[in-house]
């Protein structure tokens, strides 16, 4: 296997980025983080590239959340810092449309990086959901503000309250989600969605996307402040540290 936290592949105008952990179900470490900032810096200065999708290595996860033995060592001064969330704001102000081909697991920080994308494509085998208040503490890297606007603040507020995991069907009733297809065809279902954006006015999506996020986040910086002192506090909080412990616990004991 690859040892790159990351795959990149440009062609006619499409870019693809792969997470590249499938062993660990493409779980969104450090390392993951500096690889996609490496991407999309590369990505900013390709010539003509009119979109970019983001999927995951093998069937079974798109990026089932963040490293929770890396989670469980971070510090309030990590949560200040806004790793995550620093990274997904930038896949959010990409300049081109970016889309998400999701199989398998899409949860916690996975799910919050998808829904920075501008579209997603599910397959049949996709699980979203934010459960980090299992875990003690919140999602802090845009969930609380992106998935409101996606899917409407009282569904929203259920997922992120109770933790609770959506199959596929429910994601795309509930807007989460722009279309399901087979496992198979999510790639290629992604792809050709990123080559019909790619038949229209570049100067003119670009100009689309500025308008559209200009207007949906207003208050996005207010938000982004708030959820990293939020997460400051529950980073360094007793019940945190107890609840990721049993979960690696009972990980360990399953493998």
């Amino acid at each position: 296997m690859d040892d790159k936290r990351t795959l990149l592949e440009i062609a006619d105008k499409v870019a693809i980025v792969t997470l590249n952990a499938p062993e660990r179900r493409n779980a969104i470490d450090r390392a993951m983080v500096d690889a996609l900032h490496a991407d999309l810096s590369r990505l900013e200065t390709v010539p003509d590239l009119a979109a970019v999708v983001i999927t995951g290595a093998g069937d079974k996860a798109f990026a089932a959340g963040a490293d929770i033995a890396q989670l469980k060592e971070r510090t309030a001064r990590d949560a200040a810092a806004a790793i995550n969330s620093t990274l997904f704001k930038r896949v959010e102000e990409f300049p081109l449309p970016v889309i998400a081909a999701v199989r398998g697991f899409c949860l916690g920080g996975g799910c919050e990086l998808a829904i920075a994308c501008d579209l997603r494509i599910a397959g049949h085998s996709a699980k979203f959901g934010q459960p980090e208040v299992t875990l003690g503490i919140i999602p802090a890297a845009g969930g609380t503000y992106r998935l409101p606007r996606l899917i409407g603040l009282g569904r929203a507020r259920e997922l992120v309250y109770t933790g609770r995991i959506l199959d596929a069907t429910e994601a795309e009733r509930i807007g989460l989600v722009n279309r399901v297809v087979a496992d198979a065809e999510v790639l290629d279902a992604a792809v050709a969605l990123a080559r019909e954006i790619a038949h229209n006015g570049a100067l003119a999506v670009r100009a689309a996307k500025a308008a559209m996020n200009a207007l949906a986040r207003p208050n996005e910086a207010l938000a982004l402040t708030l959820e990293s002192s939020l997460q400051a506090v529950l980073f360094d909080s007793a019940d945190k540290h107890a609840r990721m412990q049993a979960f690696l616990d009972k990980k360990q004991k399953k493998s």
